[in-house]
């Protein structure tokens, strides 16, 4: 389903409303009608919440339907949504990896809520930015590689004493190394601390 050459690929465009978190500073049909004139796209949407239900079945059915093989979903946080929307591809038949994200709610509409021209132009930039970069995207697969639960921690300062007895708590064999006589760091330089003016060691 995917084609070789970069110049075949037919590029899906998703452009969500977020209700009026999005939509309330951009133009979700100029931008779409931009989005159009986009080398590979080939299909564009917008839906007001592209991540509810229907919203995720429609891409399904866009992708299936116009035989897409990169998708990009313009809306909020990958760091949200985006295994929603990797899901969504899998589903369709697309490997999850030939999906690309751009996050206009966070980086745009809500710091530039009143600078709309500002706001418009900076959106131009990151579609054209993500549909070019879903040009190069490459299938990737998941795999499995064991862990080794033993970890080093350099340094014997308090950060360093803290990080070794959490890893230890959490049943990670742990070795801590110290290049002075003893442990402490800069607190062992100390004679008393602030508030109960102990002895820091």
């Amino acid at each position: 389903m995917t084609p070789n050459k970069k110049e075949d690929l037919r590029i899906g465009v998703f452009l969500c409303h977020c209700g009026t978190n999005i939509a309330g500073v951009l133009n979700i049909k100029e931008l779409g009608e931009y989005a159009a004139r986009l080398p590979g796209v080939a299909q564009v949407a917008e839906n007001i919440y592209t991540c509810s239900e229907p919203g995720q079945q429609e891409i399904i059915n866009i992708i299936r339907e116009n035989e897409l093989d990169r998708v990009v979903v313009v809306g909020c946080s990958p760091k949200l949504h985006e295994e929603t929307f990797r899901k969504c591809v899998i589903e369709a038949g697309l490997n999850p990896f030939l999906m690309e994200m751009i996050n206009v709610r966070e980086h745009i509409t809500w710091v530039h809520t009143n600078q709309p021209d500002a706001a418009r132009e900076k959106a131009k930039d990151m579609l054209a930015a993500g549909v070019a970069r879903a040009r190069l995207l490459e299938a990737l697969e998941y795999i499995q590689v064991p862990v080794t639960k033993k970890a080093l921690v350099i340094g014997g300062g308090i950060a360093g004493l803290v990080a070794a007895l959490d890893l230890a708590d959490a049943g990670v064999d742990t070795i801590l190394v110290e290049r002075e006589p003893s442990v402490g760091g800069r607190m062992a330089q100390l004679c008393k601390t602030f508030p109960t003016m102990d002895c820091p060691i």
